[in-house]
């Protein structure tokens, strides 16, 4: 179960071998069906998501060693802890699988999809979250994608989920049963190619993006030293793309709290509304400074704000454990470095916020992570027209996560029938389409503006408009079916 668990993130960026998703989940299912009880499917299940955890999530690795210097053997160990942790969900996974299945092979598998659903969703939310690693995510780039704008990635994870089993049985199985695999699988496979070919939104006038990557490194970026080094090269990068509709710069562009960077911001503010630009920019902010009797430490925003012809200020909702803020921050702040990086008191905005505008377009954004969240970026695109993501991936260095990270804002684009322009500090920047197509990007590691021309687009798909809903209220009554089943027959 384990090697089963390690195909999985081979399907995702930068490998993109999209069958060893249908291959993993395939073999979970094989094995999974082969254990006696529940308790013995969860112990499966937990070692498929050691597997799925300890190759899929390395980069976390790079984050606490490079970045947030621990030594090599205590980031190996946090780093399978997390490991082990994460997999947790993998044996709830098969704990409910072992519950569901009873002894009909058919109902089975609709118990095994059932609970891989169940999963995800918990992976959205549960302890704040870590909707990374998801199944559909490998399959992006083939015909089931056209599932995405009816009922979001969790619909491919639910479709992979399907394809296996029915692969499974097509292989195992011979006459009627192996027949209807066969057709279940042309059915799905043929409708996700139908989808494809549907436009969920149409587009509006073609406008100009400058998207800004800084390649500052990330061992120096909040050297006090560098503030001012640091706003000098966005500014210069800018100066000869005044006049571009949207430019974009990366979270925490600027490392200097607003109001130091207020002069600045006025000066962008005019030349901006002279040449009819908006320029959306990242950079913390500080509400209250803690007295300096107290030793309590401040508490940050992680912001972004429009200048220009645009206006709004936004506060990331969604916060990065450990990078910004502490769990247990009583017993681990301050054991090592890592625990105390800057801005790791940070505080989450509102919910509810106030959408941001360049020019009369409006904007939904999502700084970094939060690009990860299906549900919360659905609900900005209800009311946006374009979708902004910006980040800093440098965390990640030359890693697996930033192509990962990527590959996740192309889901977004293609669930809600958005562009989404991402402007990252060290890459990777890049202009995605309605479709999730990566239209124009930046090599990373490498400083430079990417120039594209995007379209605001308008209407809204069936993910859009009810969310993964509709999915997890039929898989809910299909998993109480299955235990239906399974009570008439105790």
């Amino acid at each position: 179960m384990i090697g089963a668990g390690a195909l999985l993130p081979f399907s995702f960026a930068p490998f993109h071998i999209a069958p060893l998703a249908l291959i993993s989940l395939g073999l979970a299912f094989f094995l999974l069906e082969r254990t006696t009880g529940w308790r013995q499917a969860a112990f499966y299940g937990w070692l498929f998501g050691i597997g799925k955890y300890a190759i899929g999530a390395s980069w976390i690795y790079v984050s606490i060693h490079e970045q947030g210097g621990a030594s090599e053997s205590l980031a190996s160990v946090l780093v399978g802890l997390f490991v082990v942790a994460m997999a947790l969900f993998s044996a709830a996974f098969g704990a409910l699988f072992g519950l569901l299945r009873g002894d009909h092979r058919v109902l089975g598998g609709v118990g095994f999809v059932c609970a891989w659903v169940g999963m995800e969703w918990l992976l959205t939310w549960l302890l704040t979250g870590f909707p990374w690693l998801f199944a559909g995510y490998g399959v992006m780039d083939t015909w089931l994608a056209g599932l995405a704008p009816i009922g979001g990635v969790l619909m491919l994870g639910a479709a992979v989920a399907a394809s296996s089993v029915a692969g499974v049985v097509l292989v195992t199985e011979r006459g009627r049963v192996g027949a209807m695999a066969g057709a279940f699988l042309a059915l799905l496979w043929g409708g996700g190619y139908g989808a494809t070919q549907v436009d969920w939104a149409s587009a509006g006038e073609a406008k100009t993006a400058a998207l800004v990557q800084g390649n500052i490194e990330q061992l120096t970026k909040w050297q006090s030293a560098n503030r001012l080094p640091i706003l000098r090269r966005y500014a210069e990068l800018t100066e000869p793309h005044w006049g571009t509709d949207l430019i974009v710069w990366p979270e925490a562009a600027l490392t200097m709290f607003v109001s130091q960077a207020e002069p600045w911001l006025k000066r962008w503010q005019r030349r901006g509304q002279s040449s009819g630009s908006s320029l959306l920019l990242g950079l913390p902010d500080v509400q209250l400074l803690a007295n300096a009797a107290s030793a309590t430490p401040p508490r940050f925003e992680n912001t972004a704000l429009v200048v220009g012809a645009g206006s709004g200020r936004y506060v990331k909702r969604r916060l990065v454990p450990f990078g910004e803020y502490v769990p247990l921050e009583g017993l681990l702040r301050g054991l090592i470095a890592f625990f105390n990086l800057p801005m790791s008191t940070s505080e989450p905005g509102p919910e509810s916020q106030p959408g941001m505008t360049a020019g009369a377009v409006r904007i939904g954004t999502a700084i970094c992570y939060e690009i990860a969240y299906p549900e919360l970026v659905r609900r900005d695109a209800q009311t946006a027209d374009v979708l902004v993501t910006i980040s800093n991936d440098a965390w990640f260095g030359g890693s697996i996560g930033p192509h990962q990270h990527l590959q996740i804002a192309r889901m977004r684009a293609l669930e809600n029938a958005r562009y989404v322009l991402r402007s990252t500090n060290t890459g990777i920047t890049a202009v995605i389409d309605e479709r999730g197509v990566v239209q124009a990007r930046l090599p990373q590691f490498e400083r430079g503006v990417l120039t594209a021309n995007w379209r605001p687009m308008a209407g809204q798909t069936p993910f859009t408009r009810w969310g993964t809903l509709p999915g997890l209220i039929l898989a809910l009554l299909a998993g109480l079916l299955c235990l239906w089943r399974n009570f008439r027959r105790s």
